[in-house]
């Protein structure tokens, strides 16, 4: 696993520096001003740590495709099981069936937190750009319903959205940063779910409640809510219970190593099959085809093309992931993140705030949320030597907060939100942007304060 890869230096410290920073820039400048893709930006960048810090470009070489196919082993098939669980809640109604249950019981004063926790939900599973996706003719309709600002019931569902995205497994940035920490998956989704409620809370209605006054949007009367091509809905009861399948079992599995703590003990051998992600996932994907699938009335040929229909677009995703995978590699092997392990001890530097600073700074520089975390966690592998699991999951956790600090012109997602609601940038920048400023910050102030107990 990472966490028993590091090796000694194999140049000294000034060297090592200027190779860390000369690769981060080049990826910087590859991605914002050449607009090269972040796959490639991620290649060249390792090329240029091993080189510049000295290693046989043979060397560099074998790195590289050693961790692109370490990282696609252990996180790409969670990605596109993850995809594919998505895109059946998305087909089935089984989203929509959530958002209409949560926003239909809902009075005028709590939408806010109805949508708040809509976001989280629909979040849980999906991307945040499938997400947002769905959610935005609800987001148009409640608005109008309530005769409040776009703005007011928009921007709690964009935290729930974000902090999943942020924070919770199966996303493809905290699972990468799991992966490359050696982190417990069980042990950091709990943390990670712990973390994203509060955080919701006040980057979601308590935050959307003052950005709605600062920023009044109409909802246009475009964008009705589309009926689905399906036979059924299935129940909100079944729809809940097949989302959180996954987290249950992955949960489960952390609390039995917690309390059996036997390996020789069949309790806890099976929690550990039907706990480990991938069979989780697994399973969940196969439950879903028949809640989801048949349960909305499609046949096996409907199902198979819908499960099929997933893996398409998170093909680049997939790619980055991986790039960065081989990125991570080469700086382990060149003995950066022992350098700054040893700096880190040196200073007595707190390790959860600077996991979160390095985060914000590439986050700050790329816009890419999936870029600020495989380079932060990448540097920090020396740094969680002798943890504890739960305090490495705190460090996981601490680059998810810092990966989604202030989204702007140079992130896509900024782009996004801002054609959906209709906004200029100014107003864009007062509304997501510093949602986002709140949510990375609140989650750090969370994480904080779990490593005082933790």
């Amino acid at each position: 696993m990472a966490g028993t890869d590091l090796v000694e230096p194999v140049a000294d410290g000034w060297q090592l520096i200027l190779a860390a920073l000369a690769a981060i820039a080049l990826i910087v400048v590859l991605i914002t001003l050449v607009k090269l893709h972040p796959f490639l930006a991620l290649i060249l960048g390792g090329l240029t740590v091993g080189i510049i810090a000295g290693q046989n470009v043979n060397d560099v070489l074998a790195s590289l495709t050693k961790g692109i196919g370490d990282t696609t082993a252990g996180v790409g098939a969670l990605i596109a099981l993850g995809a594919m669980f998505a895109v059946l809640l998305a087909e089935s109604g089984g989203a929509d069936q959530i958002v209409d249950t949560i926003v239909g019981r809902a009075s005028g004063r709590m939408l806010p937190w109805a949508m708040a926790a809509v976001g989280a939900i629909i979040g849980l599973p999906m991307f945040f750009e499938i997400g947002l996706v769905l959610l935005m003719p609800v987001i148009y309709l409640v608005a109008r319903r309530a005769r409040v600002s776009l703005i007011t019931v928009g921007i709690p569902a964009l935290a729930g959205l974000s902090a999943m995205h942020g924070f919770v497994p199966p996303h493809p940035g905290p699972v990468t940063a799991i992966d490359y920490l050696d982190a417990d998956l069980g042990v950091t989704l709990a943390l990670g779910i712990l973390v994203a409620v509060p955080t919701i809370i006040v980057a979601g209605p308590l935050f959307g409640g003052l950005a709605g006054r600062w920023v009044v949007v109409e909802p246009p009367h475009t964008w009705e809510s589309e009926e689905r091509d399906i036979a059924r809905r299935p129940s909100f009861g079944v729809t809940i219970a097949t989302v959180l399948l996954p987290v249950v079992l992955m949960l489960g599995k952390a609390v039995v190593d917690i309390v059996v703590d036997d390996p020789e003990d069949r309790l806890q051998q099976t929690a550990d099959v039907i706990g480990n992600p991938f069979v989780a996932l697994l399973i969940a994907v196969l439950v879903a085809m028949v809640t989801f699938g048949r349960g909305s009335g499609m046949d096996r040929g409907r199902i198979s093309d819908t499960v099929g229909s997933s893996l398409g677009p998170i093909a680049g995703i997939l790619l980055i992931v991986a790039a960065g995978g081989g990125f991570k590699q080469v700086l382990v092997n060149t003995g950066i993140g022992t350098l700054l392990a040893d700096w880190a001890r040196d200073a007595n530097f707190s390790v959860l705030l600077l996991a979160w600073v390095l985060a914000v700074l590439i986050r700050l520089a790329t816009g890419s949320a999936t870029v600020a975390t495989i380079t932060a966690s990448s540097l920090m592998i020396g740094l969680v030597e002798g943890m504890s699991s739960g305090e490495t999951s705190l460090v996981v956790l601490a680059v998810g907060a810092g990966s989604v600090f202030f989204s702007h012109v140079n992130d896509a997602g900024f782009w996004l939100v801002k054609e959906y609601f209709g906004m200029s940038v100014g107003q864009t920048i007062k509304t997501w942007s510093l949602m986002e400023t709140v949510l990375s910050v609140t989650g750090l102030v969370m994480v904080l304060f779990l490593g005082i107990f933790i």
